[in-house]
């Protein structure tokens, strides 16, 4: 087992709201939150990491938009809302195109654990979480965002012979380590790699080239190639990666990325004999946590983790399918017929940061929130994505609705408090939601509804684990 510590976004608050005294329970639909424990802006950065005994051989990890990201000191106090749900969208956007071609409704079919595709969820946008890893022999440390919505690990390449942008880690310099080799060209090996990520065969001075383009705009070209990647103290051989040459876009310090996707190159597959198709993480619900990735099963946890089924999507079989089937507000179920959520289908992506939901559900959700938050003046959002947004310039706290997701296999899972409300000032929070533009557009379950818990990705047991308190 080897895993890795992450740390979230800006969610500002003292550092007496710990997730013990941020909020209180004071009756099982409603939870009075601390308003500095949801605000989003800069703040100081704690590492602390709890090194509990499942979770041997941790790193530190950050997310790439948060203060314990050193790129982003200066950034960070310009960066708004806006542009990071610019990006989301984007994202969204591709996702949603590619599931659009799917003649059969989006409908999701159950995974058969012994048989994963081979088609790639690459053009999709760059996750938020990082981790650190170790390349070459001898290792450089290289930052990479971790995303469950795609395949090819790729990292910034020396000599960059297109063009390369600034990264926090020095750029990796395969002419420095033993390990390194290129896959040649033209060959099989390379005619099956090119496949899995959905491009042609392409050569250039013998060696096999990648082409990924992200929903964002943003590209990366370079080498297939192979290397020993360390993860914590766990080494992985001749593991195929993409050996950037010209990399643009919106990866902002970065090294690369880390691909936690169900394709044949991804970290899960190419590791399969250490980790058996096993990951797990916990995403922190503020900057000043932290949270983790574990691959390999690790050791039991006190508290139980309720499974359901992990499907597979016909059109994008990276991803990880889930059956929703219903949501609850301020305890009560929604009204919302199951065919809403069965007949497009959802997923749970790492890199997707709001939750995106059919109208219908939506409609519902929102109806539900609002009528719950009436003691709250409503007030026009500064960002598109949200329209359930409240002006609590006059409170030091709010009471909000709980609000939990039911899956297949009677599998209910209670959002954390900062997975409900998204606090776009000290004073203007929002219903974390979205609707989708289409009833046809697939549903997904995004990063900030994630936040707090355990999620476990068991992809030869076919299922998916959610436990609460997962950082902790």
């Amino acid at each position: 087992m080897a895993a890795i510590a992450l740390s979230h976004k800006g969610l500002p608050g003292n550092s007496f709201l710990t997730s013990t005294h941020a909020y209180e329970l004071s009756e099982p639909s409603v939870l009075v939150v601390h308003l500095q424990y949801l605000y989003f802006g800069p703040r100081i950065c704690d590492l602390q990491f709890d090194s509990s005994p499942n979770r041997e051989a941790s790193l530190t990890v950050k997310h790439k938009y948060g203060p314990c990201f050193q790129s982003n000191k200066d950034q960070l106090q310009i960066l708004n809302h806006t542009e990071i749900l610019l990006q989301d969208q984007s994202r969204v956007n591709s996702i949603h195109s590619m599931f659009s071609k799917n003649s059969d409704g989006n409908k999701l079919r159950e995974s058969q654990a012994t048989t994963l595709p081979a088609n790639s969820g690459l053009t999709i946008g760059t996750g938020n979480y990082i981790v650190t890893v170790g390349l070459g022999t001898p290792k450089t440390d290289q930052t990479l965002a971790f995303d469950t919505g795609s395949d090819l690990t790729w990292a910034q390449c020396e000599p960059c012979a297109g063009q390369c942008y600034n990264q926090v880690d020095p750029i990796f310099d395969p002419s420095k380590s033993t390990s390194y080799t290129n896959i040649s060209c033209p060959t099989p090996s390379c005619s099956q790699l090119t496949s899995a990520i959905g491009i042609p065969q392409q050569c250039s001075n013998s060696k096999c080239l990648y082409l990924v383009q992200y929903g964002d705009n943003s590209n990366t070209t370079g080498y297939f190639s192979k290397e020993r990647l360390t993860i914590t103290s766990d080494v992985v051989d001749n593991f195929i990666f993409g050996c950037g040459q010209d990399n643009e876009g919106l990866f902002k310090g970065i090294a690369g990325l880390l691909g936690l996707g169900r394709g044949q190159v991804s970290l899960v597959q190419q590791a399969a004999q250490k980790y058996s198709q096993f990951f797990s993480y916990c995403l922190p619900s503020t900057t000043s946590s932290t949270g983790y990735l574990t691959l390999g099963k690790g050791n039991e946890v006190s508290s139980p983790i309720k499974f359901t089924p992990m499907l597979t999507l016909s059109q994008g079989p990276s991803f990880y399918g889930l059956n929703l089937i219903g949501i609850s507000v301020g305890g009560q179920r929604l009204s919302i017929p199951t065919s809403v959520f069965s007949t497009v289908g959802t997923i749970i992506d790492s890199g997707t940061v709001i939750t995106r939901l059919p109208p219908a559900a939506y409609n519902a959700l929102r109806t539900k929130f609002r009528d719950m938050m009436r003691n709250y003046q409503m007030t026009s959002s500064s960002v598109p994505i949200f329209d359930t947004c409240y002006d609590l310039s006059k409170s030091q706290s709010v009471s909000i609705p709980s609000i939990s997701f039911f899956f297949e296999g009677d599998v209910s899972v209670d959002l954390d408090k900062v997975g409900i409300l998204v606090m776009l000032s000290q004073t203007e929070a929002c219903l974390a939601f979205a609707g989708n533009s289409k009833p046809s557009n697939i549903a997904i379950f995004g990063n900030e509804q994630q936040k707090g818990l355990e999620v476990v990705y068991d992809v030869v047991g076919g299922r998916i684990g959610f436990r609460p308190g997962g950082c902790s």
